[in-house]
């Protein structure tokens, strides 16, 4: 169970709807047509039952046509006409960008022709709304000044992740300062798990152990390493950990934050090539041996740390806004504010299966 690394990821925080809007109404009534061009086309009819007494054909199933491509014609091509709105070719382009990235090359080959039909539907619906005078009435009109405004966020808030950049001494400054983060360290560990407090004991099954009895099978492991055994071998046949254990226990590379922090406390401090004494997590006792302990270059790490105290500062700058801002919110309609949440703890890296609930005797 892998905890995720620290958000190195570069995405920059988000600021919830604003950060989904790309348009206005378009990309409010297209996305959902867009997912139902996506689905999977219907099935075709099932061939017929071949006569009695005769073996079942395969049915030969047709591959998809090639998607076409779209013909190559000039920008200001008008390639859409509805009433008296004529839309070219580069405004259709324009439209497919506004959807889900992951719908646009449909749209541009095999969907293309469904997309205007949507373009189409959209069109006169808004065209029959503007004669009915829709856009006096007072839903309308909030409506359009609540989706101009998140427009207008996304733009500043793009603007913003696009000018906020740090420099390579910046990001060399903070690889420095944190250098113990870029620590990898490639182990090997031998896991003899203990049995869910309050559990009965099993006596039929010898891995049922109390804490005592796991203790005493680690440290009876540990004197055999010590003898001279084979650490791989060992843990292949001795190690409760099934996701480590057909490797001979072997587990990273990994780097802090990513274990259980006892294993992790041991892992980083045991001299390279020793034997830990048994250690305790909520899984059991661990045997652990370090093999490798290694920094990360800043040539490997700069990309992510550059996003990172990009995404730092864009968060920050957010964060500025709303501090300086005189915003005042009513305890009484919308509840105090919320605790603040402590960091989440690391997690183990280690593919353990819990012990199963205890089961009445």
């Amino acid at each position: 169970m892998r905890r995720h690394p620290a958000t190195l990821s570069g995405r920059p925080p988000d600021i919830g709807i604003i950060y989904l809007m790309k348009s206005l109404q378009l990309l409010l009534f297209l996305t959902p047509l867009a997912c139902l061009l996506a689905q999977t086309p219907a099935s075709q009819p099932a061939a017929p039952l071949p006569p009695t007494g005769q073996p079942a054909r395969t049915p030969s199933v047709p591959l998809p046509p090639p998607a076409a491509k779209a013909p190559s014609v000039p920008p200001d091509t008008v390639v859409l006409t509805i009433g008296e709105e004529k839309i070219t070719a580069a405004e259709f382009d324009h439209m497919i960008d506004q959807i889900p990235e992951q719908y646009r090359q449909r749209m541009r080959t095999s969907g293309r022709r469904q997309f205007a039909e949507n373009i189409i539907r959209l069109k006169i619906m808004a065209q029959e709304g503007h004669r009915k005078n829709i856009e006096n009435t007072p839903a309308y009109k909030a409506q359009l000044a609540f989706q101009a405004e998140q427009i207008l966020a996304n733009q500043y808030y793009q603007d913003l992740v696009a000018k906020t950049k740090v420099d390579e001494a910046t990001a060399h400054a903070y690889y420095e300062e944190h250098k113990a983060d870029y620590l990898q360290v490639k182990a090997r560990h031998i896991l003899i798990k203990v049995a869910a407090p309050g559990a009965k004991k099993d006596p039929k099954d010898p891995k049922d152990r109390t804490d005592e009895e796991a203790l005493a099978k680690a440290k009876e492991i540990r004197q055999k390493l010590v003898d001279g055994a084979d650490f791989e071998t060992l843990a292949k046949a001795e190690s409760e950990d099934a996701g480590s254990a057909a490797k001979g226990g072997e587990v990273g590379p990994f780097g802090k934050g990513r274990m259980a922090p006892p294993f992790e406390e041991e892992a980083f401090k045991i001299p390279v090539g020793e034997l830990s004494q048994p250690v305790k997590t909520q899984y059991g006792y661990h045997i652990i041996k370090v093999e490798s302990r290694q920094e990360k270059t800043f040539v490997e790490v700069r990309v992510e740390i550059e996003r990172k105290l990009d995404a730092d500062a864009v968060q920050k700058a957010t964060a500025d806004l709303k501090e300086s801002a005189h915003v005042v919110m009513d305890p009484a309609y919308f509840g105090p504010p919320p605790p603040a949440m402590p960091p989440p703890g690391p997690k183990p890296a280690i593919t353990i299966q819990p012990p199963p609930p205890a089961q009445p005797k």
